[in-house]
């Protein structure tokens, strides 16, 4: 029986609340649970210095984009302002951190939001219905949206960045370059991986627009191949003009956000006094010396290409890269994401290939092809935007194939296996709490055995710190030394002792047993099963790996040297 279009309506928005209170729900419990992660101690300082001076340069100069942490701690410095106090990043971040982690939860919301209009616009009512269901209970989602850092907020531009450009295409200037404009400076204020990814999707989201209309269609005939081709092209020319009003645009709205202290920039200066004696050599010190346009969201986005071309260690399934593994995201994300979002697209691509044709999962499908080229490697958190477009796209395809299939036995399984894979991964969802940031599916062994596959901010983020300390007081432990990775201050508050067991001092395991002897150790599972550590001098803390544990939190594995 069909619903009227009133009663639908108030199902969706049931609806949409439901999913979107209960996985608020999930993060603000969770969050509650465990210490900082290694980046938020820096993003909650760098945004109070923000909101208290006007400048970004703290964080720009470190190449973080700063809209996601500008509206994390803006509740931060309204409770100074209101209180009349000035809080402590260092000290009070125990107070501080709850509430920073809930400003994520707008950025949260609004992925949920687009997601259901991108769902909806590819498949009808309830095709936006199943993308809120499959984005809100995805337990690496979940992870992410509980903490306040940038890849949520990244996420959610993006979605709407692709949302607006795809149904604005025949509309008027406002909906075809305004509004995606808006969206592109949001997602490059997000994360510096917005400036790449933004406009290859646009350009996707064209292309698939445009075969669907048939533009290309005349290409494949033999007579005429090559003006049908250039035809083609043509039909690419309005793409380009607002594309590039839509780059432009947005750029001009990042470079206004981020701002400028009008300041020489050190290393620019440093750089030009080292050039050798000539013209050339004093141009560049007196152009050096009095372009005082720093910092600015160049300085940032910059930054980060050099990052990306540098790289550095990487470490999955067990072994440690110099600089990158070509296939680490696709390996990631096969680990990092549940098993019904990964069974799903083999089984329609054996029943129903045409329906994966939407722009969501075909702009999904060009990010991964185009994350072979990253040389930072450390957690599947830098493609969490590609995850949202596959959701989605994946929710359309189902809801699509379903349609498609008439009302026999097919369409029926295809309900039923929907219906089966959101109670799944709600089932792991929940099992995982509120250690999302550890889940492993069940393919390649479990949650528990995560750490064995992938480190830093797939499992060990420096987390763990308030699990160790109620592990400590629940079995009444005595001296417990810490090899911690993280920043989380609250260890100095806890009656745990931080050592630095990746110093060169230590030599080998006989440095490593002279400094806990009559202790017990707590290592974290990044530095035991990681890339921090110099392939040279991995071997130093084999010995570790070696040795058969007392006890583990989720990220910390405890050793007995009391008897050393």
């Amino acid at each position: 029986m069909k619903r009227d279009g009133g009663s639908g309506r108030l199902f969706d928005v049931v609806w949409f609340l439901a999913w979107a209170l209960a996985s608020s729900a999930w993060c603000v419990t969770a969050a509650a649970q465990l210490s900082a992660t290694f980046d938020e101690p820096f993003y909650i300082a760098r945004g109070l210095e923000f909101w208290r001076t006007g400048s970004h340069a703290g964080l720009l100069a470190k190449g973080t984009m700063p809209l996601p942490v500008d509206l994390s701690t803006l509740p931060l410095y309204l409770w100074e302002r209101w209180q009349g106090i000035q809080f402590d990043p260092t000290s009070d971040l125990d107070r501080l951190l709850p509430w920073a982690r809930a400003g994520t939860l707008a950025f949260w919301w609004l992925l949920l939001a687009y997601g259901w209009r991108t769902g909806h616009h590819l498949a009808g009512p309830w095709g936006g219905r199943l993308a809120v269901a499959m984005l809100a209970c995805e337990p690496t989602f979940l992870a992410h949206a509980k903490l306040a850092t940038s890849d949520i907020a990244i996420s959610a531009c993006l979605l709407a960045l692709v949302y607006h450009f795809r149904t604005g295409r025949e509309a008027g200037w406002m909906r075809r370059v305004a509004i995606p404009a808006f969206w592109f400076g949001g997602s490059v204020l997000s994360k510096a991986s917005g400036l790449m990814f933004g406009p290859l999707c646009l350009l996707v989201v064209e292309l698939e627009r445009l075969v669907r209309a048939g533009a290309f269609r005349s290409v494949a005939m033999p007579a005429g191949r090559w003006a049908s081709l250039r035809d083609g092209l043509d039909r690419l020319r309005p793409f380009k003009r607002d594309a590039m009003q839509v780059i432009g645009c947005g750029l001009a709205l990042v470079f206004v956000y981020c701002g400028s202290d009008w300041k020489q920039e050190p290393s620019f200066v440093e750089w030009a006094h080292g050039l050798p004696e000539g013209k050339v050599g004093w141009s560049m010190v007196w152009l050096a010396e009095n372009l005082r346009i720093f910092t600015n969201a160049g300085q940032a986005l910059v930054k980060q290409i050099q990052h990306n071309v540098r790289g550095h260690e990487v470490f999955l399934l067990g072994e440690v890269g110099r600089r990158a593994f070509w296939y680490y995201f696709p390996v990631a994300l096969t680990i990092k994401l549940s098993l019904p979002v990964l069974i799903m697209p083999l089984l329609l691509a054996a029943i129903r290939p045409r329906a994966l044709a939407n722009w969501a999962l075909l702009s999904a499908a060009a990010l991964l092809a185009f994350s072979l080229t990253y040389r930072v490697q450390n957690g599947v958190r830098l493609v969490l935007p590609l995850v949202a477009l596959a959701l989605v796209g994946l929710a359309g395809a189902v809801v699509r194939a379903c349609r498609e299939s008439g009302s026999g036995w097919r369409r029926g399984a295809l309900a039923a296996g929907a219906g089966a894979g959101i109670i799944w991964t709600a089932a792991a969802a929940a099992f995982v709490w509120p250690h999302g940031l550890c889940y492993t599916n069940e393919f390649w062994g479990g949650t528990q055995r995560g750490y064995l596959l992938l480190s830093d901010s797939n499992y060990d983020w420096g987390q763990g710190v308030k699990e160790l300390a109620r592990w400590q007081r629940l079995h009444g432990r005595g001296p417990l030394d810490v090899w911690y990775f993280g920043t989380d201050p609250i260890l100095r508050s806890l009656p745990l002792r931080e050592v630095r067991l990746d110093m060169p001092s230590i030599k080998g395991p006989e440095d490593v047993i002279a400094r806990v002897r009559g202790h017990y150790l707590a290592v974290g599972t990044t530095w035991l099963y990681g890339a921090y550590i110099p392939v040279d001098r991995q071997q130093r803390y084999a010995f570790l790996r070696a040795r058969r544990p007392v006890a583990r939190t989720m990220t910390f594995m405890i050793y007995d040297f009391t008897q050393e």
